[in-house]
């Protein structure tokens, strides 16, 4: 899936330790352009894809990402996971090019093994 719009909030990078090692992971909130009711999204960034690439509230970017839902105690939860960002030219229309000249192969930047471990007792966000 596909969402484009400008980053509203750029939200501190949180990093942590799991089963397969130091996880890195960012969360940014895009605004989507529609005039009379604009929506915000927040979505997760992981792993390379936090490490190259610096992220400007106000920025035109689009963002492929997937959707997934998990049960925990009877209540789910949704993550948006982006796996590939693109910052939108507006001077050029559609074209689009990627947020940083860091990031130079186009294999998706978001991996499983990126994401920490859940354990049991873990709070479920």
């Amino acid at each position: 899936m596909e969402l484009s719009g400008k980053i509203f909030k750029v939200l501190p990078k949180e990093t942590g330790e799991g089963k397969n090692g130091s996880w890195t992971k960012q969360s940014i909130v895009i605004e989507t352009p529609h005039e009379r009711y604009p929506k915000k999204v927040c979505v997760a960034l992981w792993g390379d894809i936090v490490n190259n690439n610096t992220f400007v509230e106000g920025a035109d970017i689009s963002v492929e990402f997937d959707v997934e839902s998990r049960e925990y105690m009877g209540k789910w939860y949704t993550d948006v996971k982006a796996w590939r960002i693109n910052k939108t030219n507006a001077n050029t229309g559609n074209s689009q090019q990627p947020v940083s000249t860091a990031t130079t192969n186009n294999a998706p930047a978001y991996k499983e093994a990126d994401a920490p471990a859940i354990a049991d007792d873990d709070l479920p966000f």
